[in-house]
């Protein structure tokens, strides 16, 4: 028989469609199917902080927010209890405060906390658990980042606004005869790019696990205008390795602007560059992307019923399993250079800048 009276939810990290649909359904499964208390934790860890900040999460509060991007309950990418910044006689220091955040979660009544969030998220939750509070990790990124889940949610709807960018980016690009550079997020892996680009019809696919040199890349577009095509789009993922002409300009300018200008050079081309960024984040998900975070709202909630502290829901195949946070963490899922979806993406003549 579980001891859990009270549950709280929290979202860290850069915000993701489908947030809301976790905190719904994690909300509803703990009333409905268990009768518990839900405490809504705002804006991450920090929110434990100042414990006054902290709201009960009813079934009228989740009401009509299913199809809402971002997080009701807020959210930060820079609340690390372990490493907590403040400014003391004029000058920052870190401080260790996990302890507080324990304490203060004791004071709210909760009993387990639902923590929503990407790697890093899930490392501080981690560290929680050693320190003795009862964590269950949900796996949040748009780009689809973490090896232990096959799939995150966000991620769908982040292909759906690229796509539909690059779809309409195509029609500019062969009126004006342009090169057209697209830069989409993706810091360490380029799975946004990869399947945007072949679902968006792009030309040239640039992302970080793919070295790529400016020449190529101007190559590619010389043979197109041999064979009358005109125009040509790039996509450019944020996180890509730089040729060594372009890194000392790296912080100067964004990745889009700094490929675009040297493609301009390089080709002779005019040249348009586009940054999507946190167009990528927001908007409504996609039925996909509701579902699954539907899913791991419940799955959550079933977790700490189970009593499986320590763990995170994933998905995997057609089922939603349980995974030991430790082995899901520190190991990003980066894309195969070699694997179907880039080798299908050349059979029909993308170009990655490597060749």
């Amino acid at each position: 028989m579980s001891d859990i009276r009270c549950i709280g939810i929290g979202t860290g990290g850069g915000d993701a469609p489908g947030l809301n649909a976790v905190i719904r359904a994690a909300t509803k499964a703990a009333i409905i199917k268990y009768g518990w208390k839900v405490i809504g934790i705002p804006d991450g860890f920090d929110g434990l902080i100042w414990p006054e900040k902290a709201f009960e999460l009813t079934q009228k509060d989740v009401s009509g927010i299913l199809p809402r991007g971002g997080t009701i309950l807020g959210t930060t990418n820079r609340g690390d209890p372990f490493h907590y910044k403040t400014v003391e006689n004029g000058k920052e220091v870190s401080r260790d405060i996990s302890s507080q955040i324990i304490a203060n979660a004791a004071k709210l009544g909760i009993d387990a906390i639902i923590t929503i969030g990407g790697d890093g998220s899930q490392k501080i939750g981690y560290e929680l658990f050693q320190r003795g509070m009862k964590i269950v990790g949900v796996p949040k990124t748009i780009d689809n980042d973490l090896s232990a889940t096959q799939v995150t949610f966000g991620f769908d709807t982040a292909l759906h606004t690229v796509t539909d960018a690059i779809d309409k980016i195509h029609t500019t690009a062969a009126s004006h005869h342009r090169v057209m550079v697209v830069e989409v997020m993706g810091r360490d892996c380029g799975w946004i790019a990869l399947e945007a680009g072949i679902a968006g019809g792009a030309h040239v696919i640039l992302i970080p696990e793919i070295p790529f040199t400016i020449d190529h890349v101007c190559r590619y577009i010389a043979e197109r205008e041999k064979g009358g095509k005109h125009f040509t789009i790039v996509v450019v993922a944020e996180g890509v390795k730089l040729p060594p002409e372009l890194k000392e300009n790296r912080r100067v300018s964004s990745i889009g602007n700094l490929i675009g200008n040297a493609i301009a050079v390089g080709s002779k081309k005019e040249v348009r560059i586009s940054v999507l960024g946190h167009i990528q984040r927001g908007g409504t998900p996609t039925p996909f992307d509701r579902i699954l975070a539907t899913r791991f709202g419940v799955a959550a909630v079933d977790l700490i019923a189970a009593g499986g502290f320590g763990m995170m829901v994933a998905l995997h195949g057609d089922s939603i399993i349980s995974v030991d946070v430790a082995h899901a963490i520190g190991h990003l899922k980066s894309v195969d250079p070699r694997g179907e979806l880039v080798s299908a993406a050349r059979a029909i003549g993308i170009g990655f800048g490597d060749n």
